[in-house]
C-alpha cells in the first residue's frame, strides 16, 4: 500500500497534468471556432466556382484528361493528411489506418503507389517503419492557408497532368534535389478527416483525380440546360469557348477542392484534440479524487494507529504504576 507521502506526491503530479490538459482543451476550443470561420469564409468562392463548372460542363465536350480514367494507368499517388502535433486522440491513427487499406486496395488493382504526406505525425509514422515517402509538407496542419498549401496542391495537379510516362518539376516538400524532375502519376487519392460535428470526425478517402465522380454533380442536359437542382437555366455564351475555359478552370477547381479538405482536416484536428484533452482532464479529476480519498483513509489509519499507541502506552504506564 502506498504511503501518505507517496499519495500526496501523486496528487500533486496529477493536478499539474490536469492544468496542462485543461489549457490544451481551451486552446483547441478556440481553434475550432477559427477553423470553422475559415471554412465559411472560403465557401462563397467554392460555391461560385461549382456553379461555373456546372455551366461549362453543360456546354463543353468534357474531353479533358482530368475527367477520365487513363487506360493502362500504373501509378497512383496518395496524399495522407495528418497533424503536426499529437494529443489528438485517434485522429492520426484513423487516417493512417484508412491510408493503409487504400494502399492495399490499389496494389491489388495493379497500381504502384506513391505516398505523399502532409503533417509531421504522418512523416514520423512512415519513417519509423522505414516506409518510403515521395514527398512531405509540414508546419501548417492547424492553420492551412492558400499560400502555405500551394506547393502540395500544384505538385499533385502537375504530377497527374504529366502522367506516369512524364515528369514534373521539383517542388518544395518533394524528396528530390531542387531543380530535379520527378515522375508523374495516373491517379490522385486523398485520405483526410472530415469534420462532421464537434463530437464526430470521420476518416475519408477521396479520389481527387481524375474527377469522374464529380461529373455526377454536373447534371445538365445539353438541350434543356437543366441545372443540378433540376431548374431550367438561361442559355449562356462563353468567351473564350467552353473547352478552353474548362481547360483553365479545372485545375483551379481541383486545387480548391483539395484546399477545402485541408480546412476540414484542420477543424477535425482541433475537435479531436479538444475531445481528447477534455477526456484527459476528466480522468485526471477522477484520479485525483480517488487518490485524495485513499490519502484520507491512509491519514485516518495513521491517526488511529497513533491514538492506539498512545492509549497502549498510557495503559502500560498505569499497569506499571500499580505494580509498584
Amino acid at each position: 500500500m502506498a504511503t501518505l507521502r507517496e499519495l500526496r506526491d501523486r496528487i500533486r503530479s496529477v493536478n499539474s497534468t490536469k492544468k496542462i490538459t485543461k489549457a490544451q482543451e481551451l486552446i483547441a476550443t478556440s481553434q475550432i471556432t477559427k477553423a470553422q470561420q475559415r471554412v465559411e469564409a472560403a465557401k462563397p468562392y467554392a460555391d461560385e466556382l461549382q456553379q461555373v463548372m456546372e455551366r461549362l460542363a453543360a456546354a463543353s465536350s468534357l474531353d479533358h484528361p482530368m475527367l477520365h480514367e487513363r487506360e493502362n494507368g500504373r501509378v497512383a499517388a496518395i496524399l495522407v493528411v495528418t497533424s503536426d502535433r499529437g494529443m489528438a486522440g485517434g485522429y492520426n491513427h484513423n487516417v493512417l489506418k484508412k491510408a493503409t487499406e487504400l494502399e492495399r486496395m490499389l496494389e491489388e488493382a495493379g497500381y504502384e503507389v506513391v505516398r505523399f504526406v502532409a503533417g509531421g505525425k504522418g512523416v514520423t509514422h512512415y519513417k519509423f517503419r522505414d516506409q518510403k515517402i515521395g514527398g512531405a509538407w509540414t508546419g501548417w496542419s492547424q492553420k492551412p492557408s492558400w499560400e502555405a498549401t500551394h506547393d502540395v496542391r500544384r505538385h499533385l495537379i502537375d504530377g497527374f497532368l504529366a502522367g506516369s510516362e512524364g515528369t514534373v518539376e521539383w517542388r518544395e516538400g518533394v524528396n528530390a534535389a531542387e531543380g530535379e524532375r520527378v515522375p508523374g502519376f495516373d491517379q490522385v487519392h486523398v485520405v483526410y478527416t472530415e469534420f462532421v460535428s464537434m463530437l464526430s470526425q470521420e476518416a475519408r478517402v477521396h479520389q481527387l483525380l481524375p474527377i469522374e465522380p464529380v461529373l455526377e454533380e454536373f447534371n445538365y442536359e445539353q438541350d434543356g440546360m437543366l441545372s443540378s437542382s433540376g431548374e431550367v437555366g438561361p442559355d449562356m455564351e462563353f468567351e473564350p469557348d467552353p473547352d478552353t475555359l474548362m481547360d483553365k478552370l479545372l485545375p483551379a477547381y481541383v486545387s480548391r477542392t483539395l484546399y477545402s479538405m485541408f480546412l476540414e482536416a484542420s477543424a477535425s484536428e482541433s475537435a479531436s484534440r479538444r475531445t481528447a484533452m477534455k477526456n484527459a482532464t476528466d480522468n485526471a479529476t477522477e484520479l485525483a479524487n480517488n487518490l485524495s480519498r485513499e490519502a484520507n483513509q491512509a491519514r485516518q489509519a495513521q491517526i488511529t494507529q497513533e491514538i492506539t499507541e498512545i492509549i497502549g502506552g498510557a495503559g502500560a504506564l498505569a499497569d506499571s504504576g500499580e505494580s509498584d
